[in-house]
């Protein structure tokens, strides 16, 4: 059985429609159904179970599941980096992650799980170091902690624990996700709706839209997923990115071209945003690559063109 948590989020539902297509069907989605919408992200997949979360704790605490897991895909988490309730962060992001490790230590059974690359906060310099981390909200702060605690047990890991730092992800079955979607999705419905992307005007030393994000399309997240969930035993954290950034003024050219239609406006920073947001990120995936991920990314042009043809499709 293959566990996924955040089964019915983006990347978790996009981990499981990879695995049906690799003819497995035996997997146990975990998750929290409140906002129901998510269903729709697996409407077209073949589960064998699903458990909220909650109930799944208590099924771990009874060991029904220890003999028959053969790999834990752990993508549940409280993503809104505006979320200001630290106690709910931890507990989603810090708390559950934890006993959820402890349990997979115990048994032996692969654990990769999502990290951010929230927890470089406003720095400049992406690779996986200490130095480098320094968080600018709680949400950052609470992968950060729970990345420190792995780092803590990976030298006695007798089995795959492998933390992955998501860039800005994008692509389908991202509809749910609202002010938390990729900027590319947020793009393409403002176009759609009102034929105008909104950029933001010039901030922390960036011209107007030139701000810049390393930003990978779903469909590298997931191989990336299934590559560190193979035999052999992976133990770290790396970052999932391109390595490329890319401009927000090239999000809208793509989009605009592809489209047939739109212009781009610059409003106001949002004063809101103000030490918490990310005028630049740039992964280094050094680190994946000496893991033996040889994998070429999909370049941003051909994961928009690609993402928005599916989102055309499914007429969203």
């Amino acid at each position: 059985m293959y566990i996924v948590t955040g089964g019915s989020g983006f990347i978790g539902s996009n981990i499981v429609k990879s695995l049906n297509e690799k003819s497995f069907t035996d997997i146990l989605v975990v998750d929290d159904l409140e906002k129901s919408e998510r269903f729709r992200n697996l409407s077209d997949c073949i589960i064998s179970d699903y458990m909220d979360k909650k109930e799944f704790l208590r099924a771990l605490e009874s060991g029904n599941f220890a003999d028959k897991i053969k790999v834990v895909f752990h993508q549940g988490a409280c993503t809104d980096t505006m979320e200001q309730n630290g106690r709910y962060m931890m507990m989603n992001n810090y708390s559950f992650s934890k006993s959820l490790l402890n349990f997979v230590l115990e048994k032996r059974i692969p654990f990769i799980y999502a990290s951010s690359a929230a927890v470089y906060g406003s720095g400049s310099d992406f690779s996986e170091i200490p130095e480098n981390e320094h968080p600018i909200n709680v949400y950052g702060f609470s992968k950060l902690v729970f990345d420190q605690h792995v780092r803590n047990i990976l030298p006695d890991a007798e089995s795959t624990v492998a933390g992955l730092r998501y860039f800005n992800v994008y692509g389908p079955r991202e509809f749910h996700k609202e002010k938390m979607a990729s900027m590319i999705f947020q793009l393409y419905r403002q176009i759609q709706g009102t034929g105008v992307a909104c950029l933001f005007k010039g901030t922390d030393g960036y011209g107007d839209g030139e701000q810049c994000r390393d930003f990978i399309n779903v469909e590298d997240v997931v191989k990336v997923n299934l590559f560190l969930a193979e035999d052999r035993i992976n133990k770290g954290i790396f970052n999932v990115g391109t390595g490329i950034s890319r401009s927000y003024n090239d999000l809208a050219s793509i989009l605009i071209r592809l489209l047939g239609k739109g212009s781009v406006e610059y409003i106001p920073f949002d004063s809101n945003l103000t030490g918490k947001y990310q005028s630049f990120t740039e992964a280094d995936i050094s680190s994946l690559r000496k893991a033996g991920y040889r994998e070429d990314f999909l370049s941003i042009e051909d994961g928009i063109a690609k993402t928005v043809s599916t989102w055309i499709k499914n007429g969203i």
